[in-house]
């Protein structure tokens, strides 16, 4: 098990730099330095705080949905390559988050100490693998919720590096290599099962533990987003993230779970939010379910995520509590780095973010 650090970008799908796609320079960044994994995935709603409402919800012939770029290494090497990303990015939000890394034998890895109370486990492979004649993810997901853990989401992506090949998405290919990530919440206990089980599973896993906060589990409060420290050990001011994994037939009155969130936030001037539909998972006590064939009511699950300083996600929790009354897992998590500043005030609300 070794330090590790997570780099995500939040940016817009149209952004460029020098007349590239921005999300073609980063991938391009992380490939040239081969780094262990990355994931871009595109999102389906959000807003930033340069930005008005990006959605797929609206009729346009050029949409600019959000995007969403997560890269994952041995810490020395994401922290170098920082100062570079966040020279690229203008106008998003750059994270820096601290994880356990783990790769090749997981069985008898154990858990670090601070990672009792509640961990995030993300398992990092391609579409293309699987588990005798069964999709991977589909394998995983399965055995997660058979361990009782809060949650689980399959996140595609549409760009990436498996240690560190690039896997990039084609218009006529079945693009069964492209990375996806499978995010999940458990008790150290459930999650230390797990990884002897995904050991047994996969040839060649590349996983990440994080700590997290559980903060509403199928619309039952179970704690405030509250964090003993808020200064990094290297003295930066710590901020936070709150997650949100609800079904996309979640509601919240009369709209979507996440429309609903997105909406509330953005008038109330948060300094932005992305959502991102997974294609497989399940929150609580639910069984796992997404895309099936044939299907004509989707229901698949979408991870909300929003970043800002600890006072503010304080405000920020209350909207969230509100819309998941009856549904969603929600969870709290420190972010010990970030770039980019909440504006002082809300921007205006538009008809499109209703």
């Amino acid at each position: 098990m070794k330090r590790a650090s997570k780099l995500t970008v939040y940016f817009g799908e149209s952004d460029r730099l020098d007349g590239h796609l921005l999300s073609d320079t980063l991938l391009d960044l992380f490939e040239q330095h081969r780094l262990r994994t990355a994931v871009l995935m595109r999102g389906v709603e959000g807003f930033g705080g340069k930005h008005g409402l990006r959605t797929d919800r609206l009729l346009t012939f050029s949409e600019d949905l959000p995007l969403v770029a997560v890269a994952v290494d041995e810490e020395l090497r994401i922290d170098a390559l920082l100062p570079v990303v966040r020279d690229l990015v203008d106008g998003g939000l750059v994270t820096l988050e601290r994880a356990a890394l783990l790769h090749g034998r997981l069985a008898g890895a154990g858990l670090p100490e601070e990672l009792d109370e509640a961990t995030k486990l993300t398992v990092y492979l391609g579409r293309d693998e699987r588990v005798g004649r069964r999709p991977a993810f589909l394998e995983i997901v399965d055995r997660l919720h058979g361990l009782g853990v809060a949650g689980a989401t399959v996140l595609l992506g549409v760009d990436g590096l498996a240690h560190g090949e690039r896997r990039r998405a084609g218009f006529f290919s079945r693009n069964d290599t492209v990375p996806l990530m499978i995010v999940s919440v458990g008790s150290g206990e459930q999650v230390a099962s797990a990884l002897p089980l995904l050991d047994a599973l996969l040839t060649d896993p590349i996983v990440t533990l994080e700590r997290v906060r559980v903060c509403k589990r199928d619309g039952a409060l179970l704690a405030q987003p509250r964090h003993p420290r808020e200064v990094h050990d290297a003295g930066v001011r710590v901020w936070q993230k709150l997650t949100v994994y609800a079904g996309e037939q979640a509601r919240s009155g009369t709209h979507p779970l996440y429309v609903d969130l997105i909406r509330r936030l953005r008038t109330e001037g948060a300094s932005g939010a992305t959502c991102v539909r997974g294609v497989w998972g399940f929150s609580g006590d639910h069984a796992p379910h997404g895309d099936r064939l044939f299907r004509i009511r989707r229901r698949v699950p979408v991870v909300t995520s929003v970043v800002d300083t600890p006072e503010r996600i304080e405000r920020w929790f209350r909207i969230v509590d509100g819309v998941t009354a009856g549904s969603g897992l929600v969870t709290s998590e420190l972010v010990p780095a970030l770039e980019g500043q909440p504006p002082a005030s809300a921007p205006p609300p538009t008809s499109s973010g209703k």
